[in-house]
């Protein structure tokens, strides 16, 4: 599996990328994700993705992702996805092929000329890159060489509002070289989030060189996804569920790859006497922890476990009440629709989910328990609580979420189009 990976041949150099001149063909813009411990990379992508093809931008989108959920997800017009074969990142940082029997740097080999391949193929005006500048087991340095030999494409590395804690950005940055591949290859930064809430570029000091390329989107706020959607189309997402009717309690755990604790803790709880529970597993969730959740439930009338969800937003729109970890997806979610919510954020191997719990608990915006002070008990008595005091969060006017909006004025500025 050890092939060379030969150069592709050379284009004549250009002072500037093609979208400075696209009209001949729409914009071709392809996204990066690596999607190895949950699905929140590919679903911002998603969202991004979504934004652009409804916007006045004339756009082919192709989406290169980790996760094989993608394929299942609604696509809008003019976007596809490359499905990667999956990784998945362990506790301790390491890297192993989630389903194939095959060595890790076998695997990674498969993906690099996957990804090389179709941004070749693509040629895309702009390469959108989640999260990591380098991709996982720096899987995109050589498309990224080719883009800069090419100078045809501009990259844009978009980060979440919270990596991790200052220290350990500082550290992970510096092993991996980050800073100078942003440097070499990265034309723009987009971090998705409000600075007023987290200012990244203050809290990782980054350097000047790396700060001048950075733009605050904002937060992505979902209502303008969801407003796409009918009333019928709600209601009939609800019957998918299989949901009777009724006020209820949702609990999501993400992939579902380290949700056991929580989702089986809310199982144990009581809810008030007018709700029911549901329980999102994810579809990462170890099959031993579905079943022992799907047999609690079966001796509970007021309690729904459901496993891959493709419409969590749907959900979340139509809970009264949300307890979940602290992701950045599923809290831009439950922040869209001003949901009162109970974060129970990750603790390791990064602090990033407890980092941004702390900052929006302290706006008054979110309740927070962590996951050692977590039981049913507890549960139980915030749920209570919130039944009794069924007041709904202020986030718009103390947060920005003007992210999607924004995004095709983004493109627009690197493209230099009027």
């Amino acid at each position: 599996m050890n092939q060379a990976i030969l150069p592709l041949p050379l284009a004549s150099s250009k002072s500037s990328v093609r979208c400075v001149n696209a009209g001949a063909r729409k914009l071709r813009i392809a996204l990066y994700s690596l999607d190895t411990m949950g699905m929140g990379h590919m679903r911002r992508n998603l969202m991004i993705s979504q934004a652009l093809s409804y916007s006045n931008l004339q756009t082919s989108v192709l989406m290169i992702t980790g996760a094989r959920q993608a394929s299942a997800a609604q696509m809008p017009p003019g976007v596809d996805c490359v499905t990667l074969p999956s990784l998945r990142k362990e506790s301790n940082g390491n890297y192993l092929p989630r389903s194939l029997d095959i060595p890790v740097e076998d695997l990674k080999e498969i993906r690099v000329q996957m990804i090389r391949a179709s941004i070749a193929a693509f040629e895309p005006d702009i390469f959108i890159v989640d999260n990591m500048p380098r991709g996982a087991l720096n899987e995109l340095d050589v498309t990224l060489e080719d883009i800069r030999r090419q100078n045809q494409t501009s990259c844009v590395l978009g980060l979440r509002d919270v990596l991790d804690g200052p220290e350990q950005v500082k550290a992970e940055w510096h092993k991996a070289g980050n800073e100078e591949t942003i440097d070499k290859f990265y034309d723009k930064i987009w971090i998705y989030g409000d600075p007023n809430v987290y200012d990244a570029v203050h809290e990782y000091k980054m350097t000047r060189n790396i700060a001048d390329k950075v733009s605050y989107t904002g937060y992505f706020d979902r209502r303008i996804r969801f407003e796409q959607h009918t009333e019928h189309t709600v209601k009939s997402s609800r019957s998918e569920f299989n949901l009777p009717d009724g006020r209820f309690v949702l609990c999501m755990a993400g992939g579902g790859q380290d949700g056991a604790p929580l989702t089986k803790t809310f199982a144990r709880a009581t809810f008030p006497e007018d709700m029911f529970g549901v329980v999102v597993t994810g579809p990462f969730m170890p099959s031993e922890t579905k079943a022992e959740l799907h047999h609690m439930a079966a001796s509970r009338t007021n309690l729904k476990v459901l496993e891959f969800v493709n419409k969590p937003t749907f959900l979340i729109h139509q809970a009264d009440y949300v307890i979940a970890m602290g992701g950045y997806n599923v809290v831009s979610e439950i922040l869209s629709f001003e949901k009162r919510a109970l974060i129970v954020p990750r603790t390791t191997p990064r602090h990033e989910q407890r980092i941004r719990a702390e900052r929006l608990k302290s706006l008054g915006i979110i309740d927070v328990v962590l996951p050692d002070q977590l039981t049913p008990e507890g549960l139980s008595a915030w749920m209570e609580n919130a039944s009794r005091c069924p007041s709904t969060p202020s986030v718009h006017a103390q947060v920005d979420f003007g992210g999607l909006s924004r995004l095709p004025a983004l493109v627009r500025e690197i493209c230099q189009i009027k």
